[in-house]
């Protein structure tokens, strides 16, 4: 049975939960007013971004879309490829596009004072992004294998339940949906991805686990399974 999308976002704050559960036990550097990731390179889905948007003007900060249009000329990264369509490539054993040169360091448009506005409802992108070290005083993240799976694994059953939605950067999709009619579309399941420089999701076709992780990441499968 299809899910509304009432169901989805429910679903998605669930999603939510297990991987915070997770990470509340990880050795992290991360902390308040640590911004050095909060970059213009988040990529996220068309659930999350809604549920973005609807927390925006619920709370009264729709003025944040001024911020987001007024840096809109400057670069940011904006992917090819979803994490199940990666999937698919590598099942397939096809080649895998090298889109590391297309990251950008400008600071997200929507950061406020070193801190989200929207932190509360944050996208995954954000949510899973940790580091062993301080990023800001090494210049990079340091993330253990066995999380970067689990973060694989969490964005593939995100994007699976946004199936018939988008995918992109942050910008692109926070900015499409500005529009009360862009909403009503999405609400109705009429979107056109790649008319707005996104792309489209696509469901699980397989889960990315390697070998050495399959029995360590038992626990979280069965706890994303039970929802």
């Amino acid at each position: 049975m299809q899910m509304n999308l009432d169901e989805k976002l429910d679903l998605l704050d669930r999603i939510y939960k297990v991987y915070d559960e997770f990470a509340r036990n990880l050795d992290v550097a991360c902390k308040r007013y640590c911004d050095s990731c909060c970059t213009r390179n988040v990529t996220l889905t068309t659930l999350e971004g809604y549920k973005i948007v609807e927390c925006l003007i619920s709370d009264g900060k729709a003025d944040l879309f001024n911020s987001i249009r007024k840096d809109l000329h400057k670069k940011r990264f904006q992917p090819t490829i979803t994490t199940n369509r990666l999937a698919e490539l590598s099942i397939a054993g096809e080649d895998i596009p090298d889109e590391r040169s297309r990251y950008f360091q400008e600071e997200c448009p929507i950061l406020t004072d070193r801190q989200c506005p929207v932190y509360k409802v944050r996208p995954f992108g954000c949510r899973c992004f940790v580091s062993k070290h301080s990023c800001g005083e090494k210049g990079y993240a340091e993330v253990d294998e066995f999380i970067l799976t689990v973060n694989n694994i969490f964005l593939q059953y995100i994007e699976h339940i946004d199936s018939q939605g988008c995918f992109g950067n942050l910008i692109d999709v926070l900015l499409y949906f500005e529009s009360s009619e862009a909403c009503r579309n999405y609400r109705e399941g009429l979107l056109n991805c790649a008319k707005n420089n996104l792309m489209s999701n696509r469901s699980i076709p397989a889960l990315m686990i390697p070998p050495e992780h399959r029995l360590k990441i038992q626990p979280i499968l069965k706890a994303l399974l039970s929802l």
